[in-house]
């Protein structure tokens, strides 16, 4: 079979034929138009990086007319369908906009409606982002009867691609944070830095590309610090912590560096992510190997905005590969979810995915793709050495945390981003903890969504999260 495509940019005109052939392979040839010697040096650039991560012994060299791996080839394909659709539609900003911020705020559209006090709070972040954080002081019995006792606080933070909004989807007596609202605590939802109620900085703006010139690095060294400080300044007692995927990962990394762990009373970590190495999500991983996230930055694509139809362009060119069935987005990405109500998913889609920065998305291919918890690698050593002083990037030593840090880890059988092997990884890194100071809780049939909106959560999740938060107070 072959599948022929062409594209013609300001810049450069090129055609790739794909051939499918049952003796060799795929494979995939290629052609640049006469004329096009800029072109050509794009190409070889290009596929310097798309090559690289395939772990092959040596990439072709590419002449004007020549072939390459298919993989690669369709990435580039992909790539410069994107870069095309993205520079025609450039001035058209409704494609690049996230998902609208709610008039009144998350506060006023998903927690006093249920009857619950809620207070909309900005918090402002060393290197300049505004942060937007919910307060949740009380549960909706004491907010009638206006009881003033002083509560624990617990700062819930939110994954990759998503915002706070997606703690409150469910019904109040399924949704994390009025479960534990009800139950006695101070509770304060964080939106990470680039996602609707968090697009502001007190200098940059969202369309520049300094705004999105981040990863999760910055998440560990300034979001998370300026958080704790301010709900530690606010409550005057020690936080537990909950963090779900992504916002597991940046209060590990934070932990490994002795940060805010002396404001910290506990923390329970939900589809923890910290390895990626098998991770099983075939869409996750074609997306890590195939380099895309360096390309895009190469280009000035420094926001990652999945409603964005540069991105929306990538994924569709990335569900059209074989072994990739995208039919069902959120169980391509997450894993077999059990538990969801298909109500609860439509709020979902229409409230999610939230933007982040491609810079961040690299980050997150380079952990699947190097198999160890590192900052981020600017994959030259001359930069690197610019950071951080090494050739190489610093890794976050898992055994750095203090032993006697009470955590409670939770996760899923059918997991594909927090596989089970991968979280054994992290396990096996924390087994000098003290065993009276780590809770281990798997659950068969979860997938990573389950932990945040499957309607059973309360009863198989929460109840032990807040069974945990209560142990340590007591203790």
């Amino acid at each position: 079979m072959v599948i022929n495509l062409r594209s013609r940019t300001r810049s450069l005109s090129f055609s790739i034929g794909f051939v499918l052939t049952e003796e060799d392979g795929p494979k995939a040839e290629f052609k640049v138009d006469k004329n096009q010697t800029h072109a050509h040096t794009m190409l070889a650039e290009l596929q310097t990086l798309l090559w690289a991560p395939l772990n092959l012994n040596s990439a072709p060299s590419i002449a004007p007319q020549g072939s390459m791996g298919f993989l690669a080839a369709f990435s580039l394909c992909v790539l410069l369908i994107t870069v095309e659709a993205h520079g025609a539609l450039a001035s058209r900003r409704a494609f690049s906009a996230p998902t609208e911020p709610l008039a009144d705020g998350i506060c006023a559209s998903s927690v006093t409606v249920h009857g619950y006090k809620c207070h909309e709070l900005k918090v402002t972040t060393k290197d300049g982002y505004i942060l937007s954080l919910q307060r949740i002081p009380e549960g909706r019995e004491e907010a009638r009867e206006h009881n003033a006792t002083k509560k624990q606080p617990v700062i819930i933070q939110h994954g990759v691609l998503v915002d706070g909004m997606t703690w409150l989807l469910n019904p109040p007596e399924q949704s994390l944070p009025f479960i534990l609202a009800d139950n006695g605590f101070d509770v304060w939802i964080v939106n990470t830095r680039g996602t609707r109620y968090s697009r502001q900085h007190i200098s940059l703006d969202p369309s520049s590309p300094d705004f999105w010139n981040w990863s999760w690095d910055e998440l560990v060294s300034y979001d998370l610090p300026a958080v704790f400080d301010y709900v530690f300044s606010q409550t005057e007692q020690k936080i537990n912590y909950i963090g779900h995927s992504q916002g597991t990962l940046i209060a590990l990394a934070s932990f490994t560096e002795g940060n805010l762990v002396n404001q910290l009373r506990s923390a329970a970590l939900l589809s923890p992510i910290a390895y990626l190495s098998h991770m099983s999500t075939a869409l996750g991983v074609l997306a890590a190997k195939s380099f895309v996230g360096e390309i895009t930055t190469l280009f000035g694509l420094a926001e990652f905005n999945p409603r964005g139809l540069p991105v929306a362009a990538f994924v569709n060119a990335l569900c059209a590969h074989p072994g990739v069935d995208c039919y069902d987005l959120l169980t391509a990405l997450t894993g077999k979810n059990c538990c969801l109500n298909s109500s609860t998913v439509d709020l979902f889609l229409s409230n999610e995915p939230q933007p982040t920065s491609t810079k961040n998305m690299v980050h997150l291919a380079q952990t699947v793709r190097h198999g160890v918890l590192a900052k981020f690698n600017y994959e030259r050593p001359d930069y690197n050495i610019m950071h951080y002083g090494e050739a190489f990037p610093p890794l976050y030593n898992l055994s750095n945390i203090p032993h006697n840090l009470p955590l409670f880890v939770s996760y899923g059988g059918r997991d594909a981003l927090s596989d089970v092997l991968d979280v054994d990884s992290l396990l096996d890194a924390l087994k000098f903890h003290d065993v009276d100071k780590l809770s281990v809780q798997f659950i068969k049939d979860y997938a990573h969504a389950d932990y945040v909106m499957a309607f059973n959560a309360r009863d198989l999740v929460y109840n032990e999260v807040l069974a945990f938060f209560k142990r340590q107070f007591d203790t």
